[in-house]
């Protein structure tokens, strides 16, 4: 079997998930007021995903480049954890490692973490982003050029991140083996977040988990079982 097509069988199911969120993402650019080429022009050199779904709202909204650089990082500062242990080493050239580096996504990164990825090619690898860039792509065109189909009353369309991420969380928790005090700990940094810092919920959950989950390390390590 030919690397391509090994890709292609890789990121089959990945591509099942992108197509409907593409869709989505195309018809809200749309139903938002912005030209259906925005979405297309996002989707090939943005490749953000959920980014892309705020940036719609700051865009329409004007917001300061400022305050949209600003979310970018935000938002896409867990790529730099991403990067510690993404085979990137196994890419050759320098253009590969470059393209490679910019379509590093979540579900890029979940695939090429597992033990079945370590025999993985950098070839492979790189067959597999652009796979998933061309489905990410591809459904956001098509969501846009389709979008003026869809009645100005239909309302949720914004919903469909959330859902995503609903599903990658499940998911996770299954992967977890038992191991309740992760979630349960990503949930209380949430609600305190939401108690204490409302205006800034998100980059004060972030702070608050990470030092929870590095007080947690810690305390374990100290603990005489792991002595």
């Amino acid at each position: 079997m030919s690397t391509s097509s090994s890709a292609f069988r890789d990121s089959a199911s990945v591509g099942l998930g992108f197509v409907p969120l593409g869709l989505a993402f195309g018809a809200l650019a749309v139903q938002s007021g912005l030209d259906w080429w925005w979405a297309a022009l996002s989707a090939a050199l943005i490749y953000g995903g959920s980014f892309e779904f705020l940036l719609i709202g700051m865009v329409t909204a004007a917001a300061p480049p400022v305050a949209i650089a600003g979310t970018a990082f935000m938002v896409n500062i867990r790529h730099v954890f991403y990067a510690l242990s993404f085979p990137l080493h196994r890419v050759r050239g320098p253009l590969g490692k470059a393209y490679s580096t910019f379509a590093l996504s979540d579900e890029a990164y979940a695939l090429t973490a597992g033990d079945r990825a370590r025999s993985w090619s950098g070839r492979r690898v790189l067959w597999l982003q652009l796979l998933m860039h061309l489905y990410w792509a591809a459904s956001a065109t098509a969501g846009a050029l389709l979008g003026s189909l869809i009645p100005d009353g239909v309302t949720g369309l914004d919903f469909a991140l959330t859902a995503l991420f609903t599903v990658l969380a499940l998911d996770a928790l299954k992967d977890l083996s038992g191991d309740l005090p992760t979630p349960a700990l990503a949930l209380l940094s949430a609600v305190a977040a939401r108690i204490l810092c409302p205006g800034q919920m998100l980059p004060a959950a972030f702070v608050l988990f990470t030092a929870g989950l590095l007080a947690r390390h810690f305390l374990s390590a100290r603990s005489p079982s792991h002595a």
